[in-house]
């Protein structure tokens, strides 16, 4: 009977295998299959050996369903395919020459290339990528700790009664502007660009400035929001560290950054700077609404 233990994709060539054999029944046995290779291993396989009695010694694969299944297969590994394809990374530079989020590794790489001690990290989506960016790069290195949920009541309500900036940028660098609003009610308090050449960070830091300026200029005490600790950082330091290049293209912008540096350090200031919590409040007031 092992003699007989075959498989062929037609009954006819089947029928042919059993004549001469006094029990000459044919059985259909359906395989989930992924290739005739797979299939031939199978067969070898004590499972389907232990049936054979059973099956009378053959098993038939029509061809239809062979072909069908190795559609599946193929159809299947296109999807596969495609799926990898249409996966898009997102990569946090916390520490390089130009730090924020940037959407290809060739990005990242040159905002880390040739800087020692660079942080840097890939994130399947955007808002996990922004959620990293806004904590540290040991946070997000460390998969094992469990992040709590910020808490609404912890971080309390707003200052209604203050002003608050952002910055938008298409590219990295690419167009940007920055504008100032009335906390409270939204109102537009100035606005500047699209600028060629920019990125968030120098964006986020000129309207810092900007609004302190303007607070200045009105004789005003309110408070600041910004949703950028790097600005804030910057603003600390009373320095634009951008390791942008200058070039043509961004001229003005290194001309509003060499404005802002010096007023930075000729004027002395007592409004206070605060972080808006965006994941207890949702985005700042002054965002430009194109996440």
């Amino acid at each position: 009977m092992s003699e007989l233990f075959n498989f062929t994709h037609e009954v006819s060539a089947a029928k042919k295998a059993l004549q001469g054999y006094k029990k000459d029944r044919i059985n259909y046995f359906t395989v989930v299959l992924t290739s005739e290779l797979y299939i031939k291993g199978i067969l070898k396989s004590g499972f389907i050996h232990s049936m054979t009695d059973y099956f009378n010694g053959i098993i038939i694969i029509p061809s239809l369903f062979l072909s069908w299944c190795i559609n599946i297969l193929n159809s299947n590994k296109i999807e596969r395919r495609i799926k990898m394809a249409k996966k898009t990374k997102f990569y946090v530079v916390w520490e390089g020459n130009e730090t924020g989020i940037f959407k290809t590794w060739k990005e990242c790489q040159r905002h880390i290339k040739g800087y020692g001690g660079a942080k840097y990290k890939s994130f399947p989506s955007l808002k996990e990528a922004e959620d990293a960016f806004a904590g540290s790069y040991f946070d997000a290195i460390s998969p094992s700790k469990k992040k709590k949920k910020p808490d609404p009541k912890l971080a309390g309500i707003p200052v209604w009664k203050s002003i608050a900036v952002d910055a938008a940028c298409s590219g990295n660098p690419g167009l940007m502007e920055y504008q100032g609003v009335d906390t409270s009610t939204g109102k537009q308090l100035f606005h500047m660009g699209p600028l060629s050449e920019g990125t968030n960070n120098v964006g986020e830091f000129l309207a810092l400035v900007h609004g302190l300026a303007f607070l200045q200029q009105h004789k005003s005490d309110l408070p600041i929001y910004t949703d950028s600790k790097i600005a804030m950082a910057w603003i600390k330091a009373k320095k634009c560290r951008t390791k942008v290049a200058k070039s043509n293209a961004n001229k003005k912008i290194f001309e509003l950054i060499g404005r802002a540096e010096k007023w930075l350090k000729s004027n002395s200031f007592n409004t206070k700077i605060m972080k808006w919590e965006t994941k207890a409040w949702g985005e700042i007031p002054a965002d430009f609404g194109r996440k």
